[in-house]
């Protein structure tokens, strides 16, 4: 069962595909440990779609992801299609490492860095 990270499904589902959209671009960012745990199997299969590389899979990638741009020239599925899914092509899933970093001082939420490998 997935986590429901205290949120209505449009908003769990809002907030995945904004936290997937920005690893993709930043390729680490720092969320609860939660969220990172959550977050590791959208983007797992938004890479896989990324080696499959075809129309369909693509229009899948692009119906998820937000439309970032990642630089001046690229967005978040040219940057996923052409940078991303080329440097995991020998690898078979586990595209992702989270590194917990202990209690955030505010509030004491689990703390954690999810970066692509």
């Amino acid at each position: 069962m997935a986590r429901k990270l205290g949120r209505t499904t449009d908003q769990r589902l809002a907030l995945l595909r904004n936290l997937a959209s920005d690893l993709i671009i930043h390729e680490r960012i720092e969320t609860t440990e939660a969220k990172a745990k959550e977050l590791r199997s959208v983007v797992d299969k938004m890479i896989t779609l990324g080696k499959r590389g075809d129309l369909h899979a693509r229009r899948q990638a692009a119906a998820f992801l937000y439309n970032k741009e990642a630089s001046e020239e690229d967005s978040v599925l040219q940057k996923l299609f052409n940078d991303v899914a080329k440097r995991y092509e020998d690898r078979q899933g586990g595209y992702t490492r989270v590194l917990k970093l202990g209690e955030r001082q505010g509030d004491g939420a689990k703390m954690a860095i999810i970066e692509l490998v």
